[in-house]
């Protein structure tokens, strides 16, 4: 039983020191449109967004490029892990504010 709980604490202290190495990014919803709009982020490379809602309506986080979808609640902060990515250009946008909520990941 000690092992086990061993065990246990060891792969819960590697996956922490492994999701610490992943490099963040912010995004920011304001007004039903993205800032940045274009966000640069390194090639072949697992990334952390950070993705903050600070209307006072829901969104939603997608993209069909990168094979993400996430609801961000008004006043609210989620994370999405994304890639690694090739490079290129990935656009993504809020499913429920197409017409403003636009954007694009540049990976280089």
């Amino acid at each position: 039983m000690k092992r086990l709980f061993l065990g246990a604490l060891l792969a819960l202290a590697t996956i922490a020191a492994q999701a610490a190495d992943v490099p963040e990014y912010k995004l920011v919803i304001k007004d039903h449109k993205f800032q940045p709009v274009e966000l640069k982020v390194p090639a072949d490379t697992k990334i952390k967004l950070v993705v903050s809602n600070q209307d006072s309506t829901p969104s939603e986080f997608e993209s069909h490029e990168f094979n993400r979808e996430k609801i961000v609640l008004p006043n609210s902060t989620v994370t999405v892990f994304v890639g690694p990515l090739g490079k290129g250009s990935y656009k993504f946008f809020d499913d429920f504010h197409q017409d403003t909520g636009n954007g694009v990941l540049i990976v280089e």
